[in-house]
């Protein structure tokens, strides 16, 4: 009589030793194929955010606040777009003005805050005056309108990187009109931050940091 033996357990057992993912190749992640609008929009977010600190901060942030609802999350009519351009120009006007602004501490410690002009400082509260041999240390100068303008520009690169006002301007681009609004913030960035090293500010204006002096 012939006894046959369950070769049930050796079976399991020789499954246990065989591991699940023998020599089993490792995905690799597919490389994402960036398109060019794609790689100029990503530089765009890096250059402007970078070049965003350069400027006064309470106008970028009234502007980031005030345009989605100028303009209505992008859809313009007469009104809104009349209130938008008005917001782009005041804020681009804000940005000229706190470029000729400087800051100074006082002997008793306060922040004062004065417009640069050819004699020296002009103080806005009036509540104190430089000393003649100080004044010359904050005259307006030519860096100053350099800067102004460096400033006004990376304004407009951010304001025409906006979508909202974008599509309040521009509801249907053509093809070229859309390649420059995606490109010349780029250049703007790259430009721009390449003339602030070049030429660096040693001013504290309004919404700008602090001097420590």
């Amino acid at each position: 009589m012939e006894i046959k033996v369950d070769d049930k357990n050796s079976t399991s057992n020789a499954e246990e030793k065989v591991p699940l993912l023998k020599d089993a190749p490792v995905p690799e992640p597919a490389e994402e194929n960036k398109t060019f609008v794609q790689s100029a929009i990503s530089q765009t977010f890096k250059s402007t955010a970078h070049l965003a600190k350069l400027l006064p901060t309470g106008t970028v942030l009234a502007f980031n606040l005030l345009a989605p609802i100028f303009t209505n999350q992008g859809h313009c009519d007469p009104v809104s777009r009349f209130m938008t351009a008005g917001l782009v120009a005041i804020c681009g006007m804000s940005c000229i003005l706190l470029s000729f602004t400087d800051s100074f501490k006082d002997c008793k410690g306060n922040i004062c805050y004065g417009f640069a002009t050819y004699r020296g400082l002009w103080i806005i509260d009036g509540s104190t005056n430089l000393a003649p041999e100080l004044a010359g240390k904050y005259r307006v100068r030519f860096i100053d309108f350099m800067h102004a303008l460096m400033s006004v520009s990376v304004f407009g690169a951010i304001a025409l990187f906006d979508q909202n006002v974008v599509s309040c301007f521009y509801p249907t681009p053509s093809t070229e009109m859309q390649e420059v609004l995606t490109s010349l913030p780029v250049g703007i960035g790259v430009l721009c931050s390449m003339l602030f090293v070049v030429f660096p500010t040693t001013r504290h204006g309004i919404g700008f940091p602090l001097s420590i002096d």
